[in-house]
């Protein structure tokens, strides 16, 4: 997923925070039937039909925990599995593969997820020449994780957060005025490598869009009708983007239109787990 100098900067603060979170004093549990240290093997197993996403955050953190622990890995990230496919042997002290069970299981079933829904997104696309792209309704402090499971599914990664662009959405247009007084506004403040983009609910804001010079124009929550005389009013002048409630059962009555790219912040709000699971596990000696 990672080399290991980003994994250490930006994963791992967030993977001890989740460890953190399930174990406030000790694991009880694992310490009552597991008093001492004692090697042990469990097998990760797959349980349903999808992409798998998320299997070196997964290691991570168990070798957060103990780095002696011994993973190794039958599949890797992007591939397709099915179920009762052994996907990975994880070998080490018993206490650990059960204290990181959970926290590991929760970042690779929810990456899957997403991994596995933006695929089957991805593959409806396939050939028109539009972008899929995520937002930024993700999970808090697992954005990282998420926007990665994106690119793994096969879509392409909007903003990271607020300082990666500007988005000019109907609140901070209200704020300013008007749309032609955002664009100029964000022209002048922003750097000037920044692209600038404009959320439209109508054919004027279309309009005034255009006029004052946006480079995207983000067609928000419009119908099919109004959505081809924006495009066909915006005639290549800037890049156009779809959004609004896009997910797999609707995509295809936009797919064909033309646009450059369609967001669906669905990628992460709404795509379900796949399910995973530690099983058979075994002392060894």
């Amino acid at each position: 997923m990672y080399d290991p100098i980003t994994m250490k900067i930006n994963a791992d603060p967030f993977i001890l925070s989740a460890l953190k979170e399930d174990i406030t004093s000790e694991d009880v549990t694992t310490n009552s039937v597991m008093p001492k240290a004692r090697l042990g093997e469990v097998d990760l197993i797959c349980k349903e039909e999808g992409m798998v996403c998320g299997l070196d955050v997964f290691a991570r953190v168990f070798e957060l925990i103990d780095d002696e622990v011994e993973i190794t890995l039958f599949v890797k990230d992007g591939d397709k599995v099915k179920p009762g496919e052994k996907m990975a042997k994880l070998r080490g002290d018993i206490r650990t593969l059960l204290s990181g069970e959970r926290t590991a299981l929760n970042y690779l079933q929810r990456m899957s997820g997403i991994a596995t829904y933006t695929n089957a997104i991805a593959e409806l696309l396939e050939g028109t020449g539009v972008q899929l792209l995520d937002t930024r309704k993700t999970t808090p402090n697992n954005r990282i994780f998420e926007k990665y499971a994106v690119r793994i599914g096969g879509g392409h990664n909007h903003r990271y957060n607020l300082s990666d662009g500007v988005l000019l959405k109907d609140n901070h247009i209200g704020a300013a005025g008007g749309v032609k007084e955002a664009v100029l506004m964000a022209k002048e403040y922003a750097p000037f490598v920044r692209k600038i983009e404009v959320e439209a609910e109508n054919l004027d804001m279309v309009k005034e869009a255009i006029e004052a010079g946006a480079d995207i124009i983000m067609l928000d929550n419009m119908t099919p009708e109004v959505m081809k005389e924006a495009i066909a009013f915006i005639d290549h002048r800037a890049e156009i983007e779809i959004s609004g409630n896009v997910t797999k059962e609707n995509i295809a009555r936009i797919k064909d239109l033309g646009v450059d790219y369609v967001s669906s912040g669905a990628l992460t709000h709404s795509a379900p787990i796949l399910d995973i699971s530690l099983k058979n596990l075994r002392p060894i000696n």
